[in-house]
């Protein structure tokens, strides 16, 4: 098959199957954000379970990264989907693939809130203290804007990660790219080409994010060079 023949379906068929691939795109970008959203609390809420000084929460919040680091995401969104309504609880495709992705990366959302805080130097808390600041005072005006920005590499990074595994949404019926791709490819028989359009779909999405993630991470690099 020559080049040209090869490309012609998508100038035969391409103006079909965008405007469906993009429809398709904005669930793929919504059910990420809001997957990233519910990661983002989880996370949130294990590290503050990690920091606590008694031993029950600690314990508990590592129980639960390791259970979820351990599970399939695949695994995690078929029990939201199509095992919880046997006990009576059911939801929607799309909030069972939020709620499966914020759950699962939320104990990878965890371990960059804890790097960022471990990176921080405790004497600053204390120095803040010292002069009168209340814990929540200092959390928020001396530790929260670092820690903002040593971890916002990782945290688009993590965005990445999530955006890509979104696609196992698709399983559970939820109508993001690459339930869309399947359609289109039951309908046109054409599963290379079609499947070639989501993943360069896919890659327009996440390679800007990747480079963001890189650049950042190199500005804050030379930034603690400099401060050294």
């Amino acid at each position: 098959m020559s080049m040209i023949g090869f490309l012609q379906p998508f100038a035969e068929y391409g103006g079909e199957w965008a405007p469906r691939m993009l429809d398709a795109a904005r669930i793929t970008a919504a059910i990420s954000l809001w997957g990233f959203l519910v990661a983002l609390g989880v996370g949130a809420l294990l590290a503050a379970l990690r920091a606590r000084k008694h031993w029950l929460p600690g314990l508990l919040a590592q129980g639960y990264i390791n259970l979820t680091r351990g599970v399939p995401l695949l695994a995690v969104l078929f029990l939201l989907y199509f095992g919880l309504p046997g006990i009576g609880i059911t939801m929607s495709a799309f909030v069972a693939g939020a709620l499966g992705l914020g759950l699962c990366f939320g104990a990878q959302m965890a371990e960059v809130f804890r790097a960022g805080l471990e990176a921080i130097h405790r004497g600053q808390r204390e120095a803040a203290l010292a002069v009168g600041m209340t814990p929540m005072a200092a959390f928020r005006l001396i530790t929260l804007p670092q820690l903002i920005r040593i971890i916002a590499p990782s945290l688009v990074t993590t965005f990445v990660a999530l955006l890509k595994d979104s696609s196992l949404c698709a399983l559970i019926t939820v109508h993001d790219l690459m339930l869309e791709g399947r359609a289109l490819a039951t309908e046109y028989f054409l599963p290379m080409h079609i499947f070639l359009a989501i993943g360069l779909f896919y890659f327009a999405i996440a390679w800007p994010l990747s480079l963001a993630a890189r650049v950042l991470g190199h500005r804050l690099n030379r930034r603690r060079a400099g401060a050294a």
